[in-house]
């Protein structure tokens, strides 16, 4: 329980997070504010100070940031609408932004409490690696590519190794301050002996690092990038069938998950980094998802204006914001049935 309370207080703060960086756009850009509200729902507090009323609503599934003009026409020079271009996708960027730099932040705190990570350097081999040698892997290469994709954590390397085909992997390595490519090398599992017992790996031994403010630096921005590519894959597997609807997890499903995750960490301490480290995967998914070109969401949004925009320029005509505002409302409420469609899913999941 300890671990779903910690969870979802994350995950509600990664809402304040999103719309508090569009506040802040907006204020920086002098456009203003009527309400910034984390979540949904009834008002459990509400207070107004200057032009703003600040308010924690019931449902912590949601929240916005209310400027004025953001929907419709307004006269008030610091409206939202009364802004050009630019300032308007910074704004709408901001939210998203402001995400995926939390999600850097908790893979930061994450890397700097444990007492080691594994990079993707080699530290020596397993007894028998076919492998090693001067046209092979050495002690001290750096993986980083493996079949022509990019290796940025430990987690690429066995991912590209056991997603690749056939049983010979190209690699790239940095050797010395240099790149070397390594074709044909027949990487595939074999038995090997570890601590006396025979098990199957590919019997690579990798570095083990210590947390410095570079390392820990370096590994959250790698571990980032890891969770965006990740998340791409996921969308394009969604785009074309490989996974369904029924596969996705909405705030049920997540929250769940989190317990879970949580109880596998060990003690409570091991426990919280899976939390933390769930949670900024959910950050920057957040972040991503926001930002595709879809209705409702920022990146619609962002969208639409440049597409104006366009229109604008070689037309010079200016589109009727109806319309703008009628895409977005279905796109809104498509956003919902997909929301309860995906909940009612997880509750299944659950009872089953």
């Amino acid at each position: 329980m300890l671990y779903i309370i910690v969870g979802v207080i994350l995950f509600g703060l990664l809402i304040a997070v999103h719309e508090a960086g569009h506040f802040l756009a907006a204020k920086k850009l002098d456009v203003q504010v009527n309400e910034f509200s984390i979540g949904m729902g009834p008002a459990l507090f509400s207070r107004e100070r200057g032009e703003t009323v600040y308010s924690l609503r019931a449902f912590p599934v949601g929240g916005y940031c209310a400027m004025e003009g953001e929907n419709e026409e307004s006269e008030n020079p610091r409206s939202f609408s009364e802004k050009s271009a630019w300032k308007k996708i910074v704004i709408l960027v901001a939210g998203s932004a402001f995400n995926f730099l939390a999600g850097l932040l908790l893979l930061a705190l994450i890397f700097s409490t444990v007492n080691s990570f594994t990079v993707p350097v080699v530290r020596d081999f397993m007894e028998g690696f076919p492998c090693a040698g001067e046209d092979g892997l050495q002690p001290g290469d750096r993986i980083l590519e493996i079949d022509g994709k990019r290796v940025r954590v430990y987690a690429d390397v066995s991912g590209y190794l056991s997603a690749a085909q056939g049983e010979t992997k190209d690699l790239v390595v940095e050797r010395d301050g240099e790149k070397v490519t390594l074709n044909g090398l027949p990487l595939v599992p074999r038995e090997c002996k570890e601590d006396g017992q025979t098990v199957t790996r590919y019997g690579i031994l990798f570095v083990v690092e210590e947390p410095t403010v570079t390392g820990v630096l370096a590994q959250s921005w790698n571990t980032g990038i890891y969770f965006a590519r990740t998340i791409w894959s996921g969308l394009g597997m969604l785009v074309s069938g490989q996974v369904g609807l029924r596969d996705m997890s909405g705030p049920v499903g997540i929250v769940s998950y989190l317990g879970e995750a949580g109880s596998q960490g060990g003690d409570v301490a091991g426990g919280l980094r899976n939390v933390c480290y769930i949670i900024a995967l959910i950050a920057i998914n957040l972040a991503i998802i926001n930002m595709l070109p879809i209705p409702a969401l920022d990146g619609g949004r962002v969208f639409l204006l440049l597409v104006t925009e366009v229109w604008y320029l070689v037309t010079g005509r200016v589109v009727d914001p109806k319309y703008e505002s009628f895409l977005n409302a279905a796109g809104f409420f498509l956003l919902i049935l997909l929301t309860i469609f995906v909940t009612c899913s997880d509750v299944l999941k659950l009872v089953n």
